[in-house]
């Protein structure tokens, strides 16, 4: 059934209801499509929802938010007041860190008040973080767009003004050299190259192997901010949703997709409960490797994408603490003193580390009273882990959790075991069933080869025509902004494919 040979609009079915599949739902709204999002849970957000225990509230997933203005983008186009639904604030500090050795510091968003800390405690030379992060604006201002706004399998992207200039500005030791080469070159002392090598892990890779070219990441987060959601992360979630169904989306949770229809190259929509669906065009949020392996049946080419090495995953406990700690912030994290041999463990070796990097969220901080009772805190506590690989998951969370505790306890001068008072464990494997990301990688590939942004699955099918994809398995990659300007591609190759199929 072709929806566009009638007086209906054309069907548009979005497998997954994570950040993209909404944020592309209300796009494809705003273009004039009847659009139905499908979801297997009965949530929406994938890895972008909640969880609570108790009094407990706890972002379930990513708690680091940056780029409002891609949110922002979204209601502007459908025509929204943001403000209506979604505030957000500015966080001062963006987040506090941690050295084994006693060293405490500050990223402070104040760029002079950041420079005096590495310089007070790590002797920087105060002018250096100026003109490294001037650096990272400027590979990301003038190559790393060119990434995030465009299509790179598309013949019309080359001949695109700012790529000549991307070429232009490319240096050999970006895509050369390592990003912990880059910062070791940068910086004298071994905690601020350790700091800015923890990057890396914004996208599941590893600093002692991807490209220079991933230094533009602290641009993101030290010289355009770091902020605050009202509500918690979950917000996000919950201001595109209704966003969307004010756009007329429809959203059918609890509806697993069993199969993508298509014939003669074409789509023509989906199975849900042993129903065919007709749609004039697919978008899949589901991982690129499972749509391939259970929805299109096609084997070798869900083998193709496992080609590239899988992101890094994570073991996340979620405690209920009945105590308040000052010294901590709303991002913290807890350096390992090897950090070679961490991420040695985690992509070589594919094995735990016995003195892992802990990162501490604590969304109370920023509403006291809300996300927790007065006086305690909740505390999302997250280790990298390797990429599921029949690993024992049950010893690995048991030893896990000691070595946080023992590590806490050891910088925090404190028994911090006896203040848990709920506790939740996110492991690689319940990553995969909860969100469908294969082998629980959370940004699908990694970025550990200078190929591995121009390798990553386009946001449309070559060979099955009305196919696009989104999310954090595909171009350009994932985390919320990354996820975000997924939607906002697909969308403009949708509206491409909708004016050539007019004239």
């Amino acid at each position: 059934m072709d929806h566009t040979e009638s007086n209906h609009p054309p069907h548009a079915i979005i497998i997954g209801a994570g950040i993209a599949g909404i944020a592309g739902a209300i796009r494809l709204a705003v273009q004039g499509f009847a659009v139905s999002v499908f979801e297997k849970n009965d949530y929406p957000g994938g890895k972008l929802s909640q969880l609570v225990n108790g009094d407990f509230y706890f972002d379930a997933g990513p708690s680091l938010f940056t780029q409002p203005h891609l949110v922002k983008e979204v209601f502007d186009l459908a025509g929204e007041k943001m403000e209506d639904h979604f505030s957000y604030t500015q966080v001062p500090v963006s987040c506090h860190y941690f050295y084994e050795d006693g060293t405490r510091l500050k990223a402070y968003a104040d760029h002079d008040l950041f420079a005096k800390e590495l310089n007070e405690k790590l002797g920087e030379e105060e002018n250096k973080l100026s003109s490294y992060l001037n650096r990272s604006g400027r590979i990301y201002n003038d190559i790393g767009k060119v990434f995030l706004n465009h299509s790179l399998h598309k013949r019309s992207t080359a001949f695109q003004k700012s790529v000549f200039k991307a070429l232009k500005a490319t240096r050999f030791s970006y895509l050369f050299g390592t990003m912990h080469d880059m910062n070791a070159s940068h910086f004298k002392n071994e905690k601020t190259v350790q700091l800015f090598d923890r990057y890396a892990t914004y996208n599941g890779s590893n600093p002692y192997r991807a490209p220079g070219m991933l230094s533009l990441i602290p641009h993101v987060e030290h010289n355009e901010g770091v902020f605050y959601p009202k509500g918690g992360m979950i917000s996000i979630t919950n201001a595109l949703i209704s966003l969307a169904e004010k756009k007329g989306v429809k959203f059918y949770f609890g509806a697993a997709v069993q199969r993508i229809i298509f014939h003669d190259n074409k789509v023509h929509g989906i199975v849900v409960n042993d129903e065919n669906i007709a749609a004039d065009i697919v978008v899949s949020n589901m991982d690129v490797y499972f749509t391939y392996k259970h929805l299109l049946n096609r084997e070798h080419s869900a083998h193709k994408v496992l080609k590239q090495e899988r992101s890094s995953s994570a073991l996340i406990f979620y405690w209920g603490m009945k105590k308040e700690f000052p010294q901590l912030g709303l991002h913290n994290i807890f350096f390992a003193k090897d950090y070679k041999a961490e991420f040695d463990h985690l992509f070589r070796l594919k094995k735990i580390y016995a003195d892992p990097t802990v990162y501490i969220n604590i969304t109370s901080k920023c509403e006291p009273g809300m996300h927790a009772p007065e006086g305690k805190e909740n505390w999302f506590v997250m280790v990298n882990a390797p990429a599921n690989t029949g690993q024992d998951w049950q010893a690995y969370r048991n030893s896990y959790r000691e070595t946080i505790i023992a590590k806490l306890n050891r910088i925090l001068n404190d028994d911090i075991g006896k203040y848990i008072e709920t506790e939740d464990v996110l492991d690689p494997v319940s990553v995969e069933s909860k969100t469908g990301s294969y082998m629980g990688s959370l940004y699908g590939t990694s970025s550990n080869s200078r190929m591995a942004a121009f390798l990553r699955h386009p946001n449309f099918s070559k060979k099955i025509k009305g196919l696009y994809f989104v999310g954090g398995s595909v171009h350009p990659g994932g985390g919320i902004p990354l996820c975000l300007q997924s939607a906002r591609i697909m969308g403009g190759l949708v509206q491409e494919d909708q004016k050539g199929k007019k004239h």
